[in-house]
């Protein structure tokens, strides 16, 4: 289904005021990026000049496992795995950058799964 112009424009201002809060914080974050089938995570160093951890539902490592059905517990498996890789790299404390998505469903199951992994958002 495609979105109306107007919901890219919410969107885009979401985005705007959470990014820039959180660029105003200078210190390493988290971004999400979802679409219809899958769900990605980076996590980026202070101003975005590098991607310090990733993961993504794309991953082989990801598609092997018995995760079970449906997108959110998906998501979970993708916050527990960036935030292992995350405290591999010496990182703990980050802030979460949701992309202008609403911090509801997947965008929730994902940084709840960091949290409850070790990360401090």
């Amino acid at each position: 289904m495609m979105s109306t112009r107007n919901e890219q424009k919410t969107r885009e201002r979401r985005v705007n005021r959470s990014r820039g809060k959180v660029f105003d914080l200078r210190t390493v974050y988290l971004s999400v990026h979802r679409t219809a089938q899958h769900i990605y995570a980076q996590v980026f160093a202070p101003r975005g000049s590098a991607v310090l951890a990733s993961a993504s539902s794309l991953e082989s490592e990801l598609r092997t496992q018995k995760i079970g059905p449906g997108k959110l517990k998906m998501a979970e498996a993708v916050g527990k795995l960036v935030a292992e890789r995350a405290k591999i790299k010496g990182i703990t404390k980050i802030a979460f950058d949701r992309s202008g998505y609403k911090y509801h469903g997947r965008v929730k199951a994902l940084a709840e799964a960091a949290r409850a992994n070790g990360l401090i958002c």
